[in-house]
């Protein structure tokens, strides 16, 4: 990862954890309108995939599943992780990047 990558890696980031935030907006419009909703393992997924902080801030700025069961400690647990994988990254490339090469090289050797 060279610092000309990085941001291209940012703005992917920020634009993926948008697109998370509008699905979660559109849930909760679906859901006021009783039409079609998008499934909750869906808006996990997403979630889980790196919209962690979309996720969370659209869980908190729209009121919407805040009292589901996996929402509402997934959320903050995933806004957390990825907060800190992203000021991680931010902060010390190098070192996210071979913790990456490792963790990989280490799933494909077992």
């Amino acid at each position: 990862m060279t610092s000309a990558s990085m941001p291209i890696l940012v703005a992917i980031a920020a634009l993926y954890n948008i697109v998370v935030f509008c699905a979660y907006a559109y849930d909760k419009a679906a859901a006021r309108n009783g039409d079609w909703r998008v499934r909750e393992s869906t808006l996990l997924w997403l979630a889980v995939l790196g919209g962690g902080i979309g996720a969370f801030v659209g869980q908190r700025l729209l009121r919407h599943k805040t009292r589901k069961p996996p929402f509402h400690v997934v959320l903050p647990a995933l806004f957390i992780v990825h907060t800190l994988l992203a000021v991680t990254t931010l902060v010390a490339p190098e070192a996210a990047l071979a913790a990456i090469r490792a963790r990989a090289a280490a799933i494909a050797g077992s």
